[in-house]
């Protein structure tokens, strides 16, 4: 059965996210929610159509102009935000040759757009390469169909692709708007989400300097089919800057009698009812409001994308559409699992978690822990169990553990198993006390996948944090094998020592800057083993080196020497791509692309050894150039030269992970909580305000407000749980030229040390922050 959505409470709430929202959730940052009709002034906007006691405007004089619902008091406005599709920028490559950023070990455009020693531009990291899918041709796309977007609703079981020009598999713009036919007449197109994220594709199509054309695509949500997405669509012809012609669609085209094209009333109330659905979807995402409204549009957005890839909300895929990500064979995939657990659990959609985590340990774990999957990652049984701990540390919900708690106990013991044979090599052995085992699934694709059964660094790396979470948690899930936890407590202990001792003995201090190669004993960088494999037609046990470094940086059991070491030589040695996680390959003069999931790992990393300029390159860099833009596909590799990225929803999910650190992230084996590590500089000085309500910690749920303005910043930290951390530290990342007379937390004057001041909350539930400035701070 569909899922419904109750339209009287709808109309009835002041807000959309007021349907059944749970304490905290607060309403989503920036999506449709009913406000005072005086507050949405329509006039001058042409009036559309009416229904229920609605009436639906739209200002036309402009192609973001926003459509407006109206009855009585209630207004409903649905914003529009466009972007470019086709390659506009000049320089290309800020000036840079393609070949030489290709070539070259360093990572040439991050440097560039970090030369300043500040914060990076946004817009500057946007002009440093081509947009994703600009420039692709059917030809290099081989047997891939040409979608570039997808609709679909939760409670359906597949999705439903969308092509350059508007088109899905079932209906054609162009049959009403015959200039429309193919692809390639689409080149010059902008796109984005109608009310910010909500997953309704808009399109403006330029044909020529006085005409264009105007597409909404969206899903009924209404729907009651089990696999089959139904569509509705609207085309607007403009000539001169004004509407001519109008055509509505809906799944096919018409089939006279029976089958007739929409009303004009039709469209519109599904479209209303569609915003109310997808609002009450995230009703239970944490509140964020920050001045680049887009970031908080990403978060909401990417959760919707996970909804629409999984079956009934709820099933695992990798991908949609194309048989290669989508296919069955790719479900039990573990990032699906802890890509989407660690993005849902930080954003307090715990109903969400429960379900992901309830299906995976049900329908893709056997009794003794091993997974229903061709190729098992070695780190990934270690991440699993971390996001465990996280998950009964944030929700407390023992229960659903405790049924899982036999597999969950295999599932540690598939790692300790391994790790006693890691004991028994002898001790002279490169990879002596470290894990052995594949680190990528696809490893066990190769005719002889013995090649890749190796101690990577992430194996053992995991396998220390994985146990050590878990033990944190298993008195309480298993109290009757307390045994266990202090088993997993002395291995992650032992592991760690062995796996720091051999990390430090391996560093290739020889090369600039130095270097650690992906497993023990390795004498080669990974493009020198990539060029020798090449050369010698063979394989090598190097490949996928960018997993081993996100997951060993990410895992978080390193010195901060040693982890900044790694992170140097990955910049440093082709490991990364505009500051983000390369997907390593053979150097080559052509391509060098961003690995577009598990590379969070390694700007978690960049946030802890406090190397905040590179974190925002990170952010900002995947936003632009590892999604398409306006609508924000995410590709799991994406290229710099304007390739077709495939979508996966790991990639998708990363960006939630990045905004919500950068506000409130914890330190791993401390009782330490950090608040606003990564807040840019220009946020203070935008005068806006910077704030997330409920973001779960394992000491409840804390809310950050800050706001810069005049000769202060002001702000408040609320703890809504009863527990406290021992220290909390904020930092407050003012501009440079901006000096702090004082500072005031909690009443109490405290000392600032770079960006940082650091506190005891002691039992207050709400501390105050007063920051008072040398001079104001000119808002934007």
């Amino acid at each position: 059965m569909p899922v419904r959505f109750d339209r009287r409470a709808f109309l009835m709430g002041s807000t959309v996210a007021a349907i059944a929202a749970p304490a905290f959730a607060g309403e989503a940052q920036a999506g449709p929610k009913l406000i005072a009709s005086g507050d949405a002034p329509v006039t001058g906007h042409a009036k559309l159509a009416e229904f229920d006691g609605w009436t639906v405007y739209e200002d036309q004089s402009r192609r973001d102009g926003v459509i407006t619902f109206v009855r009585g008091d209630q207004a409903l406005v649905l914003s529009k935000r466009l972007e470019a599709c086709f390659d506009d920028i000049e320089p290309k490559y800020l000036g840079l040759s393609l070949k030489d950023i290709c070539l070259a070990d360093a990572d040439l455009l991050a440097d560039k757009l970090l030369a300043a020693g500040d914060d990076p531009d946004p817009e500057a990291v946007r002009r440093a390469a081509p947009p994703a899918g600009w420039n692709y041709t059917q030809e290099g796309l081989y047997t891939r169909l040409a979608w570039t977007n997808f609709v679909g609703t939760r409670q359906q079981g597949d999705t439903m692709p969308v092509f350059p020009n508007g088109r899905t598999r079932g209906y054609r713009p162009e049959h009403a708007f015959p200039k429309l036919q193919g692809d390639d007449m689409a080149k010059k197109r902008w796109e984005g989400l109608l009310g910010g994220w909500l997953p309704a594709i808009h399109k403006i199509i330029e044909v020529s300097p006085t005409r264009y054309y105007d597409l909404l695509v969206f899903a009924d949500v209404k729907a009651p089919d089990a696999l089959l997405v139904q569509t509705w669509h609207r085309t607007i012809q403009y000539d001169n800057g004004q509407p001519v012609k109008t055509a509505f669609g809906y799944s096919y085209a018409p089939y006279p009698p029976r089958r007739k094209e929409p009303t004009t009333a039709e469209f519109y109330q599904a479209l209303f009812d569609f915003a109310a659905y997808w609002q009450n979807e995230v009703r239970d995402q944490c509140a964020l409001t920050v001045p680049d409204k887009a970031l908080g549009d990403m978060v909401s957005h990417a959760f919707v994308k996970e909804l629409m890839t999984r079956p009934q909300g709820v099933y695992p895929k990798y991908g949609v559409v194309d048989r290669d990500y989508f296919g069955p064979e790719y479900d039990g995939f573990q990032d699906i699992l802890t890509s989407s657990l660690y993005a849902n659990l930080e954003w307090g959609r715990f109903n969400q978690a429960r379900a992901v985590l309830d299906n995976y340990f049900n329908e893709f774990t056997a009794p003794d822990g091993m997974i229903n999957m061709r190729g098992p990652e070695t780190p990934q049984f270690g991440l699993t169990l971390s996001l465990l701990a996280r998950y009964f540390a944030y929700t407390g919900d023992v229960e659903t553990l405790r049924k899982h708690a036999g597999k969950i106990a295999n599932t540690a013991a598939i790692l300790t198993e391994m790790h006693d044979l890691s004991l028994k090599k002898p001790a002279d052995d490169a990879g002596f006390g470290l894990i052995d085992g594949w680190s990528e699934s696809d490893a066990c694709l190769h005719p002889d996948p013995t090649l890749w059964w190796k101690p990577y660094w992430n194996n053992s790396a995991f396998a220390v944090r994985g146990w050590r979470d878990i033990a944190r948690v298993w008195p309480v899930i298993a109290p009757e094998q307390v045994a266990l936890a202090a088993d997993w407590n002395r291995r992650a202990d032992q592991l760690q020592a062995q796996l720091v001792k051999t990390l430090r003995a391996n560093v290739r201090n020889d090369l600039t800057p130095p270097y650690v190669a992906v497993l023990p004993g390795a004498k080669l960088t990974h493009r020198e083993a990539y060029a020798e494999a090449r050369e010698k037609k063979q394989r090598t046990e190097q490949g996928w080196a960018h997993r081993v470094y996100a997951e060993m940086l990410h895992a978080d059991v390193l010195p901060d020497d040693l982890a900044q070491t790694v992170i140097d030589g990955v910049r440093g040695h082709g490991g990364t791509c505009i500051g983000v996680v390369a997907n390593i390959a053979p150097a080559n003069e052509t391509h060098r692309d961003q690995l577009g999931f598990i590379s969070y790992g390694y700007a978690q990393q960049l946030l802890r050894s406090g190397r905040i300029e590179e974190y925002l390159l990170f952010l900002h860099s995947h936003r632009y150039h590892s999604h398409t833009p306006g609508t924000w596909v995410a590709g799991e590799v994406t290229g710099i030269d304007g390739d077709l990225p495939l979508y996966c929803i790991p990639a998708q999910l990363t960006i939630p992970k990045l905004v919500r650190w950068m506000l409130v992230f914890e330190a791993s084996d401390s009782e330490t909580l950090y608040l606003g590590r990564a807040i840019p500089r220009e946020w203070f000085a935008s005068g806006q305000p910077i704030r997330i309500e409920g973001a779960p910690t394992r000491w409840g749920r804390v809310d950050l407000a800050l706001q810069g303005g005049g000769e202060k910043v002001s702000g408040k930290v609320t703890f809504h749980g009863e527990e406290r951390p021992d220290e909390v530290e904020l930092s407050l990342r003012l501009p440079k030229d901006m000096k702090v007379k004082s500072i005031r937390i909690g009443g109490k004057t405290v000392k600032l040390a770079g960006d940082i001041v650091t506190f005891k909350p002691g039992r207050a539930a709400e501390l105050s922050i007063e920051v008072s400035l040398a001079k104001p701070i000119l808002t934007a």
